[in-house]
């Protein structure tokens, strides 16, 4: 019987080390991804250098800047996140076609129908680890198992930078010390219960009778007792198609000029269109994404009667939101500048499904634009719009009489 071979690859502190990697400025500080000192919000990641001084994701952002007043906060910038996750999974992908992404991240890896071709699993996670410092700049933590259990807690356990083998075999023994929320299953409420019976380890409750737990717990208690084992049969399964596609930007500096705002709009609408008819899917649903200073989110919604995957009719729904969302603010007078803004497809199906003339165009058009930008790059070719926006913006604001 051949000994599977799992990896758990997760990227240290990752947002904040894509900021640290491209800002050399930033390196060896404390680097906090989500927003400044003084905004709502919560922190999405933080540096090595910044958790020294307590700050974790997911802590209000004002939290952090009391806790860290020096560190170097940043709103972030998830497009370039995704193309860097992208660039990191394109790497496990040359190792087997077994990957499967949990998070931007991290991902499991099944190398155990590949792993002879490159010198064996060990050899798989070193080379994965100095690939990805010395080609994207990035730190990456491996944990090496049979299993998916074990390879997961494996990389958690000596980050940033770490190599975490468990042997086949070990698997008991490597959970047995660890405490026992270390365990997937084992949430505070459950651990609670099972410290009630003077537990504390993963090792203690393997050592209970699985009928006991089973007794007090019901079937979780039988899944919590195998993996306190070290059993998991849960296979690697490759990403499944995608439920929506989406991209966001957000600006350097929030704006309230209304042409910056719709050709970012129409630009990431095209980056939607693109997504999608590179995939073969079309979408019904259409969502904007808008965060308006200080830090307020808001989220407008609309379905289609037919899936799309035309650049300008996402775009078209999209600024009709952007429009509604910006509503309340024009009728109060008082403009709220935009931080951030983004537009999702979702409602996914294969293919668009067109009349005999509809769209035909349109659809046209959009396959003309991907080629060439395919080929000569994104920058090479505009749509005029993206361009009249702005003029129009300006011809607008010239023809209004001062008063």
């Amino acid at each position: 019987m051949t000994t599977r071979a799992i990896l758990h690859c997760d990227l240290d502190a990752f947002y904040a080390s894509v900021e640290q990697r491209d800002h050399p400025e930033y390196r060896g500080r404390p680097v906090i991804v989500g927003g400044g000192p003084n905004e709502r919000g919560v922190v999405s990641a933080a540096s090595y250098e910044a958790r020294r001084f307590g700050v974790r994701s997911a802590m209000p952002l004002r939290e952090a800047g009391r806790l860290c007043p020096d560190g170097i906060f940043v709103p972030g910038d998830h497009e370039k996140y995704i193309a860097a996750s992208d660039a990191v999974m394109a790497l496990f992908s040359l190792r087997t076609p077994l990957v499967q992404p949990i998070s931007l991240d991290e991902a499991f890896l099944d190398v155990t129908a590949t792993h002879h071709l490159f010198g064996g699993p060990l050899a798989i996670a070193q080379e994965l680890k100095r690939r990805v410092r010395a080609d994207l700049g990035l730190v990456l933590s491996v944990g090496l198992a049979t299993n998916k259990l074990c390879a997961k807690i494996g990389s958690d356990l000596r980050k940033p930078d770490g190599l975490v083998v468990v042997e086949a075999g070990e698997e008991a023994a490597f959970l047995a010390p660890l405490p026992l929320e270390r365990l997937w299953g084992v949430g505070p409420k459950t651990r609670a219960v099972l410290e009630g019976y003077g537990m504390k380890t993963i090792g203690d409750l393997a050592a209970t009778d699985p009928r006991v737990l089973e007794q007090r717990l019901g079937e979780h208690g039988s899944a919590i007792s195998e993996r306190s084992r070290g059993i998991d049969t849960d296979p690697v399964v490759p990403e499944m198609e995608p439920k929506s596609i989406g991209h966001e930007h957000t600006f350097d500096r929030d704006t309230s000029e209304r042409a910056t705002i719709e050709s970012t709009l129409l630009r990431l609408s095209e980056g939607v269109g693109r997504r999608a008819r590179d995939a073969a899917l079309a979408g019904r649903t259409i969502t904007l994404k808008l965060r308006v200073a200080p830090f307020e989110t808001r989220m407008r919604q609309r379905t289609l009667p037919r899936p799309t995957d035309a650049d300008l009719e996402i775009f078209g729904v999209a600024r009709a939101l952007l429009r509604e969302a910006l509503a309340a603010d024009r009728a109060s007078g008082r403009a709220r500048p935009v931080r951030l803004i983004g537009v999702t497809l979702s409602g996914l199906v294969e293919g668009r499904q067109l009349g005999l003339f509809d769209h035909a165009r349109a659809s046209r058009l959009d396959a003309a634009l991907d080629t060439v930008r395919d080929r000569f790059g994104d920058g090479a070719l505009d749509r005029a719009s993206a361009k009249e926006i702005p003029m129009r913006r300006r011809l607008s604001d010239r023809r209004t009489p001062r008063a």
